[in-house]
């Protein structure tokens, strides 16, 4: 092991050492309360050939969603439904930690994850994207890249996601002699609901909003807690640690005060109901 790798670890090691004791007296290292997010940007239409997009900074954790609609066959057993699919990739300039090549477990799982808080809440009204019902719907594809990777990449994720499919502009088509005409107007995304997810970790007994990624590296367990204007809609565990039914609670209701707030944020940048 070189001298440089070594030093790194002993240093890792310190840097945990010190976050276990700051959290023990309820404290965090870069000053927030357990339940204080990070500070939120977001800008629209980043993406200039994108259909719509977003880039959301949340502390130091930097993503990029870009909308792409196109049209395609519905997925079976959908058939009157149009087609919504989001993927995430982390940029290997994001973090040291990140190598070139396919989708990782974890990245795979973060796509899953804002996927499916977005799916669950219906905040895209499928129904409404059918040009021919059984053969050609559309397609609303959301790509998004990890610029910065510094903790909580589901929720900046899903943030992003949101951001985008709000200030998205889809085209109006129509079908002549069975083809599709792209007609060259534009009009709102249907949006119904705006979905907000809120992370939380649990390092030993505490549990603690919007991990870091040096807190990230020292938790126990993970829970993303999605809701929309309705209520609940999404709720993921992850990593091998448990929480107590308390625990759930409180992060649930933590949850729903948070997204309220970040819900209201975002609608008013998107002009959404306006």
């Amino acid at each position: 092991m070189s001298v440089s790798k070594r030093s790194t670890i002993i240093v890792e090691h310190l840097r945990k050492q010190q976050m276990m004791d700051a959290i023990s007296k309820g404290k965090r290292l870069d000053g927030r309360d357990f339940n204080e997010q990070r500070p939120l940007e977001i800008e629209l239409d980043v993406v200039k050939k994108a259909n719509g997009s977003a880039r959301v900074r949340l502390g130091d954790s930097e993503v990029i969603a870009g909308v792409k609609v196109e049209t395609g066959e519905p997925f079976e057993g959908l058939e009157n439904k149009g087609a919504l699919i989001v993927s995430a990739e982390v940029l290997p300039t994001a973090s040291p930690h990140v190598e070139p090549g396919p989708p990782d477990e974890e990245t795979v799982e973060l796509a899953r994850v804002v996927d499916r808080g977005v799916r669950e809440s219906e905040m895209v009204d499928l129904d409404k994207l059918v040009l021919v019902p059984g053969k050609i719907v559309y397609t609303i594809f959301v790509d998004c890249s990890v610029i910065n990777a510094d903790g909580n990449l589901f929720d900046a994720t899903s943030y992003a996601t949101v951001s985008a499919l709000l200030s998205a502009k889809l085209p109006v088509l129509e079908m002549q002699n069975d083809k599709v005409v792209d007609t060259g107007k534009t009009q709102p995304m249907p949006v119904t609901t705006v979905p907000i997810s809120i992370t939380a970790v649990r390092i030993g007994d505490a549990v603690i909003l919007d991990p870091s990624a040096e807190e990230e590296a020292c938790m126990d367990a993970r829970i993303t807690i999605t809701t929309s204007e309705a209520g609940f809609c999404a709720l993921q565990k992850g990593y091998t640690g448990a929480f107590t039914i308390e625990q759930i609670k409180k992060a649930a209701e933590t949850a729903r005060i948070k997204g309220e707030e970040i819900r209201a944020k975002i609608k008013e940048l998107t002009k959404y109901g306006q």
